[in-house]
């Protein structure tokens, strides 16, 4: 019986959990914007995180990746800060 292949396409560990924090980052980041009371800047928020997201996709430059994980980070929680001063 010979033993499963990992097919060549397979993430390392260290992909796999860095695409996690990625994904967590961007689920986090469109829960925060549903909050935003005006619909007009909701949907300007959407729409430029989901273009962030997609424009950086296929990075592979794992200095790059981190920088901008950090800029998500930031840019979250500059909204959630925002969010909470404005009482919502």
């Amino acid at each position: 019986m010979a033993a499963p292949r990992i097919p060549s396409t397979a993430l390392s560990l260290k992909r796999f959990l860095q695409r996690q924090n990625v994904l967590g980052i961007y689920r986090n980041m469109l829960r925060t914007i549903r909050y935003v009371p005006d619909e007009t800047d909701r949907k300007y928020l959407r729409d430029w995180a989901r273009e962030e997201f997609k424009r950086n996709k296929n990075a592979t430059d794992q200095d790059a990746i981190r920088m901008m994980l950090t800029q998500a980070t930031n840019h979250l929680e500059e909204l959630q800060r925002s969010l909470a001063l404005a009482g919502n």
